[in-house]
């Protein structure tokens, strides 16, 4: 009875280190996945990395052209007081304006003393009772200005040598990287809500509309062949104004679902056409967004979803395929979408525009592209599988 005991508490500890691990595992993704948890978690990471009594991070608002901009010191660890907590530092002002301006790390010994500083911030720096602090940028290698500025201070004067300075700035290049994945995260959560609002749409479309389109024509019929009954014809009037009046909140709800913003409608629509096939086909079909992608103008978007529309027939009319996949990205200055398959197909490879044995749907996408400075390729493999691929380059 005992051994039996035993077993089951040595059970359930394993369980509960196994649940602990997991949750561990979960607060780590989260940490990565959001914004605001780890640049959060940065404030920390750069005081103990770089021995500091302090840390704090900044987000940078670039409402503007590139002469302009401010961060807000939102994060700290090891704060004493408020002072700190939503400082605005325009660029130029303080350390930290200081490195937004140059782009690079910038330390003092001595905060209210030193000359190569303004200093606006003198006061909520006395209050805090700091003295040396080291500003290093957050860069996301998109743009010469930071996206955040990191911080480290002292209480009191004194220094921060090179190795504090390389010890944040690694801390920074961790952080640019999760900031990274964070929007890349959100961003594919606001494609997967958006897809998820474009299938409400089609389906109250096609379900209430329908229904409602439906009631209003008999109740158009009835009021031209009931016997003369004024009340029973006022009613149904009423009844016919009614539908009138709810197909219009229909509308104006389905307009309302359908927004989206130019830059999302891409990947949304790719996402909706793998959707459909799968549905269809019962064939496993994904979107892969190998990175963001600049808004498009109609035609340039419009003609990457026909190749992508045309990749998925061919694949569910010739390929008996057991997966499909859809990448888009931008490459080479334009942007390159690609449907790939790995089922059996039968005919010629296709590369710019020639071959006679390529079907009418992808000589007309060769023949668009080519308007527009663009290229199609259909490749079969030799051991199954077949990619068409469009790449467009962008606007000049």
């Amino acid at each position: 009875m005992a051994s039996t005991e035993r077993a089951a508490r040595e059970q359930v500890s394993d369980q509960e280190h196994l649940l602990n691990t997991l949750l561990a595992e979960r607060d780590g993704l989260l940490s990565v996945l959001d914004r605001v948890l780890a640049l959060h978690g940065a404030a920390r990471l750069i005081r103990d990395a770089a021995g500091a009594d302090a840390g704090f991070v900044a987000d940078v608002d670039r409402p503007g052209s590139s002469d302009d901009g401010q961060a807000v010191i939102r994060w700290l660890a090891g704060n004493r007081t408020d002072a700190l907590q939503d400082l605005v530092v325009p660029t130029g002002q303080g350390v930290g304006g200081r490195v937004m301006a140059l782009g690079r790390p910038v330390r003092v010994s001595d905060y209210v003393s030193s000359p190569s500083i303004t200093h606006q911030f003198d006061l909520p720096v006395r209050r805090e009772a700091l003295g040396a602090m080291l500003a290093v940028p957050i860069s996301d290698g998109e743009g010469p200005r930071p996206v955040a500025v990191a911080y480290a201070a002292l209480r009191g004067p004194g220094s921060f040598g090179d190795a504090a300075v390389d010890a944040v700035q690694r801390i920074a290049a961790e952080a640019a990287q999760a900031i990274r994945l964070a929007e890349r995260a959100e961003a594919g959560r606001y494609t997967a809500v958006a897809a998820e609002r474009q299938r409400m749409q089609a389906s109250l479309h096609d379900s209430v509309g329908a229904m409602l389109f439906s009631i209003g024509a008999q109740v158009r019929d009835l009021r031209t062949t009931v016997p003369d009954n004024p009340l029973l014809r006022t009613r149904l009037g009423r009844l016919e104004t009614d539908v009138s009046a709810a197909s219009l909140a229909l509308r104006e709800a389905l307009l309302a679902l359908s927004e989206s913003s130019p830059e999302r409608a891409l990947p949304i629509e790719l996402a909706e056409h793998c959707r459909s096939f799968e549905a269809r086909t019962g064939t496993t079909a994904r979107l892969v967004q190998l990175g963001d992608v600049r808004p498009l103008d109609v035609e340039r978007t419009t003609l990457l979803v026909s190749a992508v529309r045309e990749g998925l027939l061919n694949a569910e009319k010739h390929a008996d395929a057991c997966a499909v996949v859809v990448s888009l990205g931008e490459i080479d200055g334009g942007v390159q979408v690609a449907v790939a398959d790995d089922g059996r197909h039968a005919g010629d490879d296709l590369v710019g525009s020639t071959s006679d044995g390529a079907g009418l749907g992808i000589r007309l996408l060769v023949e668009k592209a080519a308007r527009l400075g663009g290229r199609v390729s259909l490749v079969h493999d030799d051991d199954g599988g077949t990619t068409l691929r469009m790449f467009l380059p962008g606007v000049r």
